[in-house]
């Protein structure tokens, strides 16, 4: 499971890798170049993180 998404809902994307996969989430920033055209999961904001397991 991975989930792109901006500041205001990371702990949004954290909480449900936690819930679904029952384990620890992984969180990375997103390279620059891929922020340019990577949209948060939740709104229409420019993803800042990805959230995996």
């Amino acid at each position: 499971m991975e989930l792109f998404c901006c500041q205001e809902h990371v702990e949004m994307a954290l909480d449900e890798v936690v819930y679904e996969c029952e384990t620890y989430p992984v969180l990375t920033q997103v390279s620059e170049e891929k922020q340019l055209s990577t949209t948060c999961e939740y709104c229409r904001n420019v993803a800042i993180y990805l959230v995996g397991n």
